[in-house]
Order: C-alpha cells, then structure tokens, then sequence
C-alpha cells in the first residue's frame, strides 16, 4: 500500500502527538522499520525486505524517510510530513541512519526492526540508550479516529455478508475438504472488497479444539461442528469474525456448550466499556464459562485489538489493567475447545465508544445448522 489512506493533514497531526509523546518521555529520536507503524505515520507501507527502510523521526526537526533507491517510486511524496532519502547499491544506509539520528541520547525502536539493522547501528551510535517505539506510537495507534472506525465498519460488513452464506448453507461444506472451504471463503473475502486475505480458517470436528487448526484435507462430514475464523485487510484495516454451523441436527453436547458460549460472548461485549479494564472483560466471559463447567476448555485471551493490523492493543486478557478508551477497537471471541471431540469459538469485532460498545459484526449470532 503506497498511496496515502488518509489526508497529509492527518500524518501531520500523528507525527505531532508523537512528537509530544517523545517529549513526555525523554525520547529523541523515534527510527521505524517494517512494521504497521510506518504506514500509520506516512501512508507508505515497506517490504520486508534484506534492503533497510526506516523513519527517522527527531523530535526536534524534520522527519527523513531512508529508503532502497529502487523502492523510492512506490513512495507517494507528502511535503512536510518526511524527506524522501533514498540510498544507492554501494551506500552503507546504517550509516546514513546513524548521521541523521547523531546526537541522540535516547533512541525508541520500532518492534519490528530486524536484529542484523539494529547490530550494525550500535556501534555507530554508541553511548545512546535505546527503547521500544511500541510505547511512544503504541498508545496512540489504540486510540482510532472516526475514519478508522468507518474502515474497520466497512470491513466487518463485508464479512459478515460471507458469513451469512456460510449461515444459509450457500457455501458447501459436507463432501468438500477443509482446504477446499478455506479457499472458498478466501475468494469470497477478495470479492468482498478486501484488497487481501489474512487468514480462512476452516475446522470440523475434533479439529475444531485446535483454536488455530490449518485447514487440511480432512472431509467435512453430516452431524458435526465447523468452525470458521476469517478475515482480510481492506483499505488497510483489518477485519476478523468466527461463526460455527453444524451439518445437520445439532449434538446436544454441542448445543448446551453453545449456548454458554453465546451468553458468555454477549456479555463480555456488553462489558466492554469505557473506563472498563481489559482484564475485567476477559473476566466476564470467563466467569460464565468456569460456571457452567467448561473453565478448562477456555484454553485463550478473550480478545485482541485490531486496526492496521490482525492483532494489536489493546488485548483483552487477564493481567491488562489498562481502562478500556474512546475508540479502541477489540475482538471478543471466547472459546471452548475439547480436545478430541469438538471446538466452538463465536467472534465480533467491538469499539469502545462513550455511548457504550458498538459492535462491527452483525451477522447472525446463533448456532446455524445446514
């Protein structure tokens, strides 16, 4: 993605406020690599590539973006927000780094950035001490705008529109393999809009109690559970839902476990408000799902942030004390998961807003059979 997604005005705005967080945290300079937090500040999104590309953001001056001279055309100019700097084949880019970053007693560092970029830059800039970038740019990439919201909504609708055909028994499931469903719902997500797929996973049976099974070739059989996990990034923000069916008649043991499930999601979106711990609302679906007996088989976090990228914060766990804000956006998906009989996980993107949780996922929330 090396169009800008947003205004300049916007870049603007995120390069002050982390400026201003540098200040409030005694950082001099911010360097970023690959990573989502590059594209978050300039629109341009790098490849991970052996050839360095980084952000160096002083707090005091102009922000230079380093750059693989024969990557600079992917990069769309946006005056005032960086100085395009592109280095040749022969060039040593650590180096330029290392001239642009002179002087810095405190360096933050994108998570993101490759160890061998980072080895080679020490001795170039000895006496600095360094940090995680993820706690100057981090906080404020929690917190989205309403043109984020509107993207992620977008992406969720779309979606959810797949996950009403799987509900309606539209996409075949019995006689195919899981791999072949899997591919069906990836084909779906592009033709949705989405401008790629992050992950289809498509589990039946006992591969449903693998929260993360790879879709193989097992054959999807009459009379069991499949879950389905999915997403992709559109506009570049991401979306992400589960909804399980099941072919044919549906188990009582399955039925009964649902609908605990079901409560326990419901409740947990329910206490995603503002002011709200994030570990009081893993608390809260967890809570109902220990009580009905099925504590053990809840074997996850409740929920991870999303924007930019599949998983960020905040992250809906126990332990997270942080108070959830205007404008974080969250999965909530418990699941229960036994091991060598079945797995249920039932998914919906919310955001925190001050008039309470907005979900982003509508498509039916019941165990649809087909």
């Amino acid at each position: 993605m090396s169009a800008p997604a947003v205004p300049t005005e916007v870049y603007l705005d995120r390069l002050g406020r982390v400026r201003a967080a540098m200040g409030e945290q005694g950082v001099d300079v911010v360097l970023l690599s690959v990573g989502h937090d590059l594209p978050y500040l300039t629109g341009y999104e790098a490849m991970p590539l052996e050839r360095l590309t980084m952000l160096v953001v002083p707090r005091d001056g102009d922000a230079s973006l380093l750059i693989p001279a024969l990557e600079a055309p992917r990069v769309v100019e946006q005056p005032g927000v960086f100085d395009l700097v592109p280095w040749g084949e022969t060039e040593d880019p650590t180096a330029i780094v290392a001239k642009l970053a002179s002087g810095a007693g405190t360096i933050a560092v994108g998570d993101q950035m490759w160890s061998r970029f980072l080895v080679e830059l020490l001795p170039q800039l000895p006496g600095a001490e360094y940090r995680r970038a993820v706690d100057v740019v981090g906080p404020l990439r929690r917190v989205k705008d309403a043109a984020e919201i509107a993207a992620l909504a977008a992406a969720g609708a779309a979606v959810d529109r797949i996950a009403a055909e799987l509900q309606a028994g539209v996409v075949p499931l019995v006689g195919r393999t899981e791999a072949e469903v899997s591919a069906h719902l990836s084909r779906r997500i592009v033709e949705e809009g989405h401008d790629k797929v992050n992950f289809a996973i498509v589990a039946a049976g006992e591969n449903a109690a693998s929260p993360h099974h790879h879709a193989g070739s097992r054959v999807i059989g009459e009379g069991e559970i499949v879950l389905c996990d999915f997403g992709g990034t559109m506009a570049g923000y991401c979306s992400d839902t589960t909804r399980c069916v099941v072919t044919g008649d549906v188990p009582a043991d399955i039925a009964e476990a649902y609908a605990v499930l079901h409560a326990a999601q419901q409740a947990a979106v329910a206490a995603a408000t503002v002011g709200t711990p994030c570990e009081e609302v893993d608390r809260t679906a967890r809570r109902i799902i220990a009580d009905a007996g099925y504590g053990e088989y809840f074997v996850h976090r409740t929920g991870h942030g999303i924007g930019l990228e599949e998983h960020e914060d905040p992250y809906i766990v126990e332990g997270n004390e942080l108070p959830l804000a205007h404008g974080h956006a969250f999965s909530i998906e418990p699941g229960i998961y036994v091991p060598g009989r079945w797995g249920m996980r039932l998914e919906d993107i919310v955001v925190a807003t001050d008039a309470g949780p907005r979900p982003l996922n509508a498509s039916d929330h019941g165990l649809a059979t087909v």
